[in-house]
């Protein structure tokens, strides 16, 4: 039976962030548990939703080798708020465990780990590095676009992942979609990444979400696809993600735009404007009017429920003048992933979408639809 002894910040981190996977309601009550194994001077943890599976593997001193589970959000707590740096974790009899150290204890009722579903091995997988902040930022600047909660289409519940070459360059391509509004982020990379199939692949919002959280500000992550499975590696942890099934829509002709006026303007000014526009919003009056000239962007909020507010601000347009409803938040939720602090937005009429891009960043684009009001 295991017993083992830990050092506790050798884990509380990955227990904080596991807790997405193990808090997500499933088919079966062991997904919230972690399963622990002992072994090699080692403790192995997995976690999963049955979509998306984690596991790391971190020191130990093992006095025996064993394989428990214990319930996720327990585990953690207890280990945060223990007062020392070792914590001990001991199987007494009938799934019982004994965690914590010389003057703190606690016994905890543990499941059959032999319910616990397995982790897929990985092996023979084609795997190509990529920098972590650079694919944590692709995640974080695609992932923000959320359906709704009872939509099941895999376009909408999942992030489009593809392989692009252009002028003789390769880049790893991702896009997320709800409908209503686009981003997508390009990261070059030095050879073509064949672990992406011809077609693309779509992979689950909610887990690329999860492995954000465990990629770094500095260094290489591996990535690679094998049996319908997306795979994150890093030198002690991996994530394996079962990707969704069904077509994303053909993009192209919404990103590539001949005409349309250009209009500049400074990101966080308009961001902080339109939260003021959006205070006046419900879930029946959503859109604001904006009302453009040379040299000025006004935008009005009406609400029968509310009332009303108009503010306005100052832009670098040349083009005729144009009146355009819009969702603000749409705006507020692209603007706060971008980092040029100088935005343009092309326009052509109050019916074709709006596309947004930095001033200076051609690796980052979003696309937003006009309302009808």
């Amino acid at each position: 039976m295991m017993k083992l002894t830990i050092n506790k910040h050798d884990i509380l981190d990955v227990l904080a962030k596991v807790q997405g996977l193990t808090g997500r309601k499933s088919n079966l009550a062991i997904t919230e548990n972690l399963l622990l194994r002992s072994g090699e001077e080692r403790m192995t943890l997995t976690a999963t939703d049955l979509e998306s599976g984690f596991e790391g593997v971190y020191p130990a001193n093992v006095e025996a080798e064993g394989l428990i589970a214990i319930n996720a959000k327990t585990l953690y707590e207890i280990v945060r708020g223990l007062p020392s740096r070792e914590l001990r974790i001991h199987e007494i009899e009938n799934r019982w465990v004994e965690i914590g150290n010389q003057k703190v204890v606690y016994h905890i009722v543990g499941m059959n780990p032999d319910d616990f579903p397995d982790h897929p091995q990985i092996e023979d997988v084609p795997f190509f590095a990529i920098g972590s902040a650079a694919f944590k930022q692709m995640i974080e600047k695609t992932s923000f676009i959320a359906g709704a909660p009872n939509d099941k289409r895999a376009h909408i519940n999942g992030i489009f992942i593809e392989r692009i070459q252009e002028d003789g360059q390769n880049f790893l391509r991702m896009v997320s979609t709800d409908g209503s509004r686009l981003s997508l982020g390009n990261h070059e990379m030095e050879n073509q990444p064949e672990f992406v199939p011809e077609g693309g692949m779509i992979i689950p919002k909610k887990g690329l979400m999860e492995v954000s959280k465990f990629l770094d500000a500095e260094g290489d992550v591996q990535i690679g696809y094998q049996d319908n499975k997306f795979i994150i590696k890093k030198s002690t942890e991996n994530f394996i993600i079962r990707l969704l099934e069904g077509e994303f829509p053909k993009y192209g002709d919404i990103i590539i735009r001949e005409g349309g006026t250009d209009l500049g303007l400074e990101r966080a000014v308009f961001r902080e404007m339109l939260k003021r526009m959006s205070i006046l919003s419900s879930e029946t009056y959503k859109g604001v009017i904006f009302n453009i000239r040379e040299g000025n962007l006004e935008i009005t909020a009406t609400n029968p429920d509310r009332g009303e507010s108009k503010e306005d601000m100052d832009i670098d347009y040349q083009g005729e003048p144009l009146q355009v409803a819009f969702n603000p938040r749409y705006f507020i939720d692209i603007m706060s992933v971008m980092e040029n602090e100088k935005v343009q937005l092309n326009l052509i009429d109050d019916e074709k979408p709006c596309l947004i891009k930095g001033a200076s960043e051609n690796s980052f684009l979003s696309v937003i639809m006009p309302m009808r009001i």
